[in-house]
């Protein structure tokens, strides 16, 4: 079968550049597609194409369909692009006629937002087993129907949704993803404050933990899944002509023997690329000799979620952190000489003393990169659960995490003008 997987193009409004002329706050995704990059390094046998439109023009998608006809077309989205995703789906499914296969982020928190005439099934988290075993099917002349985690759209009534439970078998180890096919894109790939042109890897999926604004559970059932580590050194070696690797996991550190291992593996490996990933402040804290060994293999750069610099706060969002935490793992980190690239939530009750305490806390931290966004409930996740009788927007085109969503407690133009003032200040002074 003929099968062109599909990355919808940035979109996303904002409130701030609409109401109030501010147009300093962007949310620009510039990563490849390693989702569907990973769909397709499991489809062989079959043809198989990538069309990014983040990083291609629009016309790029019009040729395919006219001129390679495909009998399949994959679409992903993130919240913000789920609208984008159904227009993408209508107009792929009136000019061709292709099947049309949903899944990705915002389809595993939210699959019923997709159950629509346009799209013909879903496929609800990780996908790279799940989607391959309905390719299977579609090839055979057989319903697509009865594979745990996929399911066949009916806008007429509910989803028969049947839950996959998750294992090591859906990551399908021997299944490299196919670099190649997004390889014409590869010089638009960059990492603002990292710099550089970057691949993406994946070492784990899901989390160890559950904090109540994070979507990621939702892609794996709860479970947190490691590749080996053999099939991440295959991996970075197929992009080893690039100085800097992104392991895009959630948690890159969840499972501390393995961690070890690849930390070993990669010392090992004569690689000699960059990498960045993601941890948890209390990680760092509890195994201070793992980033010393990280830090001989390459580790340049962590991404830690501190999200507040309160207690209350943080025990609020389920974090199971604390900011004395915070501090210590930072300061362990500088000694070693990573950078570190900071996660922060800016909650719509934010007032003027809360803006004050995050820049404080930026400021007396070595913290390279603060990246304040604006708390967003995703459909799906616990926060979400807890509020959503306050959401004052619905429209998922503003759920870019630039946007209050919740109402403000401060004059929402005064909101976002101090907001705008903070992110201009931490972005206009990155340390290096």
């Amino acid at each position: 079968m003929k099968i062109l997987l599909v990355n919808p193009p940035n979109c996303g409004r904002s409130i701030p550049e609409e109401r109030y002329g501010i147009d300093t706050i962007k949310m620009i995704f510039r990563g490849e597609p390693l989702a569907l990059e990973v769909i397709a390094g499991n489809l062989e046998g079959h043809e198989v194409r990538i069309c990014d439109l983040k990083a291609e023009p629009e016309e790029s998608l019009d040729r395919c369909l006219v001129q390679w006809k495909p009998d399949v077309v994959g679409l992903t989205a993130m919240t913000c692009e789920a609208n984008t995703l159904l227009a993408l789906a209508r107009d792929i499914k009136e000019r061709s006629g292709a099947m049309i296969v949903a899944g990705g982020s915002h389809v595993s928190c939210d699959p019923d937002f997709f159950n629509n005439e346009s799209i013909d099934y879903l496929v609800v988290g990780i996908g790279k087993l799940s989607f391959r075993l309905l390719i299977d099917a579609l090839a055979l002349g057989a319903p697509g129907q009865g594979i745990d985690g996929v399911v066949k759209t009916d806008p007429s009534g509910p989803l028969p949704l049947i839950p996959r439970a998750f294992s090591s078998a859906d990551l399908v180890d021997a299944a490299a993803p196919r670099y190649d096919l997004v390889e014409k894109n590869r010089d638009r790939y960059v990492m603002s404050g990292v710099g550089g042109k970057m691949g993406f890897v994946v070492s784990a999926y899901g989390c160890t933990h559950r904090c109540s604004f994070c979507a990621v559970p939702n892609m794996t059932g709860g479970r947190y899944l490691s590749h080996s580590v053999e099939a991440v050194i295959r991996d970075m070696r197929l992009l080893a002509s690039l100085p800097l690797i992104r392991l895009v996991d959630a948690n890159t550190f969840g499972n501390i023997r393995l961690a070890e291992e690849l930390a070993e593996a990669l010392a090992a490996s004569g690689l000699e690329q960059r990498i960045v990933a993601d941890v948890r402040a209390d990680t760092v804290v509890s195994h201070p000799d793992l980033f010393r060994r990280w830090k001989a293999a390459g580790l340049a750069t962590v991404v830690i979620g501190f999200e507040e610099v309160s207690d209350r706060r943080l025990e609020e969002y389920h974090k199971r952190s604390r900011v004395e935490t915070h501090v210590a793992a930072l300061a362990i980190l500088k000694d070693l000489g990573i950078r570190v690239i900071g996660d922060f939530i800016v909650s719509p009750d934010y007032g003027d003393e809360d803006f004050e305490a995050l820049v404080d806390f930026v400021k007396s931290n070595p913290i390279d990169l603060p990246l304040p966004a604006v708390l967003t409930p995703i459909p799906g996740t616990p926060l979400y659960k807890q509020v959503r009788d306050r959401i004052t927007i619905h429209d998922l085109d503003y759920y870019t995490f630039t946007n209050a969503v919740l109402p403000t407690r401060m004059a929402e133009r005064r909101f976002y003008e101090t907001y705008a003032g903070i992110l201009k200040d931490f972005t206009g002074h990155i340390r290096h």
